[in-house]
């Protein structure tokens, strides 16, 4: 008895579970059927590896690419400077604005604050801590800043007695002519290097005063990122192509989660440092403790630079009381940063940032020569972002490669 013949569907399913029209019969495509049910896979195509022609300008678009941006960072800098320490700020602040927007039930309702509300909110408390601080801090501060410039002079006439002193107790010891004058020259060598060099940081500083109007901007700036990041973020990531909107979703999260751990740890390390630093100064007698603590603090958030001027500074201030306050300073800061360095500052980054110390100095390294105190500031969240950058585009072409 003949079977009925079945409809020919106008659809088939595909390997990927969506549903697609019936093309036309096409000997590229389809099974052939050779009888007894065999059927044979029909011949593929193997995909074309790209053209040497191909790479070799993607490598020059790219370098080319990094070049000009790297340009336009240099002319830049100021604008770039503000937007970044924005971001910072609003990295600072996001998680108070968070709690600001958490639903509070009143008259039995829930309610809660529009995020532009809760910045604002945020911003006014902000202000406040910091009126107050300035109010109980300010007034010990300016005592003892006007201290140092009442005994600058006498500061100065006891570094003229203690070179004086050296010099003669260099001028007693028996040294062969020779020796003495090549010690003589290394000196004044190493005398001149240093005074170029401290008049180069203090231009630098002064450059980077006054990049201090642009700091206006900060919170403006702060407050639109707080209100706009995420739809900014969402449209960004919709107007990628549909197969890259995965990869750039977690390229985001990769770049927000490292921003964050970089700017918490900077902070805590700050206030842990400085007040550390103020503390053990003022229990080993160092004058002006809370200045160097407060010092100490602020440069704790420029990397390998910052602590080396401390350094410096807390041991001429020693020195001008005696030698041996000068070392037990320098001894304290020593101590104070192998535990900073090997104790504190990992557990509070985390897993946040993984980048080698070798690539923290050559960064910051890079960024004073590019751009002075700027470029070491920010040195190492540039390179935090390029190595997230280098590592989504590494994954992107390894899954658009074609497989061998």
């Amino acid at each position: 008895m003949p079977q009925p013949r079945r409809a020919t569907p106008a659809c088939a399913r595909t390997d990927r579970g969506s549903f697609v029209a019936e093309a036309p019969l096409n000997l590229s495509t389809a099974r052939l059927s050779l009888g007894h049910g065999i059927a044979v896979a029909p011949f593929e195509r193997a995909p074309t590896p790209p053209s040497q022609t191909r790479v070799v300008l993607q490598v020059l678009l790219i370098t080319v690419g990094v070049g000009v941006g790297l340009w336009a960072l240099y002319v830049l800098a100021s604008v770039v400077l503000v937007l970044v320490v924005a971001v910072l700020f609003a990295y600072v602040i996001a998680p108070l604005v968070k709690l600001a927007e958490r639903p509070i039930r009143l008259a039995g309702q829930p309610r809660h604050l529009s995020r532009a509300a809760a910045t604002v909110l945020i911003y006014v408390l902000l202000a406040g801590c910091v009126l107050a601080g300035a109010a109980l801090l300010l007034p010990r501060a300016i005592e003892q800043a006007n201290d140092i410039i009442l005994r600058a002079p006498a500061y100065a006439q006891s570094i003229v007695t203690w070179e004086h002193g050296w010099s003669r107790y260099y001028g007693r010891l028996r040294i062969p002519v020779e020796l003495r004058s090549s010690i003589d020259q290394s000196l004044h060598a190493a005398a001149e290097a240093a005074v170029y060099s401290a008049r180069g940081w203090l231009l630098a500083f002064a450059g980077a005063l006054s990049h201090l109007p642009w700091l206006i901007l900060v919170p403006i700036v702060a407050f639109f990122l707080l209100k706009d990041a995420a739809n900014v973020r969402r449209t960004i990531v919709i107007a990628l192509p549909y197969r890259n909107r995965l990869r750039g979703h977690r390229f985001f999260e990769e770049l927000n989660a490292t921003l964050a751990a970089f700017v918490r740890a900077q902070l805590l390390a700050c206030v842990i440092v400085g007040s550390l630093c103020g503390l053990g100064f003022a229990a080993l007698g160092i004058p002006y403790a809370l200045l160097l603590g407060v010092l100490a603090g602020v440069l704790e958030f420029i990397p390998l630079v910052g602590p080396l001027v401390l350094a410096v500074v807390a041991a001429a201030v020693g020195a001008l009381q005696s030698p041996a306050l000068a070392l037990r300073a320098v001894g304290f800061l020593g101590v104070l940063r192998l535990i900073e360095d090997f104790v504190i500052y990992p557990r509070l980054i985390g897993r946040g940032i993984a980048l080698h110390p070798l690539a923290v100095i050559v960064a910051v390294l890079a960024g004073a020569n590019l751009a002075g105190v700027a470029g070491v500031f920010l040195a190492v969240p540039t390179v935090a972002i390029a190595s997230i950058v280098w590592r989504h585009w590494l994954a992107q072409h390894a899954t658009e490669s074609p497989s061998v």
